[in-house]
């Protein structure tokens, strides 16, 4: 088997509709972070999430941090945050002088359980100290359930903030993800389903606090001749050669979904017979867009672990990577409350022990895909005969 060419995790997938309307950039000198791209990109995602509007930053991180800003998160306050997920979820938190209090998953979707909010919120209440936000992540392209969260949210007039970072394109209910809470969040890294390279966006139907964001976005720039600024804002806005390739990217994303669902399908025909394999499961109530494939080894019926899988991949020079690390196991959130699915079970570290990203890219090949799978069963083969012998 050829190793030489080495097969990653969830590489950019560029087309020709991208390189045209980066040329039209160049062509035209609109290559600051202001520019018809950058409008276009705006009005197109927001077009396609359902969203009253959209506005195009320089991260999914700094759409975080201005949405906590519009819900007016300061410091000493506190906001819920799902544990299993990418630091770049509950750094805004920090930002803004805040407390995050972190969340469990429940099984079935892997996203945040309604179980360990509800408990968390109850002890809230009795202690007279609302969280002022819950930030629900859509975890590897999957929904949370939104109607039980914000059932709950709702119930304490506390806001939710939705990082569909990881799920532009997955749907709740009929609704894309991102749609639901007060604001939704969009990443456009270089490992997204679709890519700007670097960037993100702020949707909500709330436009006249996207107008606000807008003016943070750009230093908080006051209209006048001269440079003036009244308030603190942030050098966060999209540049318009990032948007041209985020536009061209946006029309290639249901032909992308459906490849990261044929990759999906391909990984659980060929693994799940397998003895102690199982797969993240898809909810019933919306589309997953597969962003990653991920599956969960358990080492008491298949004689393996999680790291021993990844060891062997990566002698066969092919990446792959744990599941998210739960931020309540981050050294620098070792203090912070956490709040576990059921007393005495938390599934966010179950799966971090067990679960594998598998390489989920679109632009795989057949034969790059079988050579992951072949190389997993070759790992399993290998235990057989040790326990054989």
């Amino acid at each position: 088997m050829d190793t030489s060419n080495r097969i990653y995790l969830s590489p950019p997938h560029m087309g020709e509709m991208e390189q045209q309307l980066v040329a039209e950039a160049f062509a035209t000198n609109w290559i600051a972070p202001v520019g018809p791209h950058v409008n276009a990109f705006e009005a197109e995602l927001a077009e396609y999430a359902g969203s009253g509007g959209a506005v195009a930053l320089s991260s999914g991180t700094a759409a975080i941090h201005l949405a906590l800003s519009l819900l007016n998160v300061g410091p000493g306050d506190t906001v819920f945050c799902s544990t299993l997920t990418f630091i770049a979820s509950a750094n805004p938190i920090t930002y803004q002088g805040a407390i995050p209090v972190f969340i469990d998953s429940e099984p079935q979707t892997w996203n945040m359980s309604p179980a360990a909010l509800k408990r968390a919120f109850k002890d809230a209440a009795e202690a007279g100290k609302l969280p002022k936000a819950v930030i629900v992540v859509d975890l590897y392209g999957q929904s949370a359930d939104k109607d039980s969260l914000l059932a709950i949210c709702n119930s304490y007039g506390v806001p939710m903030l939705e990082d569909s970072a990881e799920a532009l394109g997955a749907t709740y209910k009929g609704k894309k993800a991102g749609t639901i809470g007060r604001f939704g969040v969009y990443s456009f890294n270089g490992n997204k389903i679709i890519t700007t390279s670097g960037g993100g966006m702020l949707v909500s139907e709330d436009i006249a606090s996207l107008e606000k964001a807008r003016f943070w976005a750009t230093q908080a720039r006051d209209a006048a001749r001269h440079y003036q600024h009244s308030e603190i804002g942030y050098n966060y806005r999209l540049s318009n050669v990032l948007a041209a390739i985020g536009r061209g990217q946006l029309r290639v994303l249901e032909d992308r979904i459906q490849a990261k669902h044929a990759v999906y399908n391909r990984y659980f025909e060929e693994l799940s017979p397998m003895d102690g394999i199982e797969f993240m499961p898809e909810a019933s109530y919306g589309r997953a867009t597969r962003w990653l494939t991920v599956m969960v080894v358990d080492p008491a019926e298949c004689g393996l672990t999680a790291a021993v899988i990844m060891d062997a991949l990566e002698k066969e020079n092919i990446e792959s990577r744990p599941v998210w690390k739960p931020m309540h196991r981050q050294p620098v959130f070792a203090n912070h409350r956490y709040y576990p699915h059921t007393d005495g079970k938390s599934i966010s570290d179950y799966l971090f022990q067990r679960g594998i990203c598998l390489p989920s890219g679109t632009s795989m090949t057949a034969g790059d895909q079988a050579r992951v799978i072949n190389s997993i069963k070759k790992v399993f083969r290998l235990q057989q005969k040790r326990k054989i012998s």
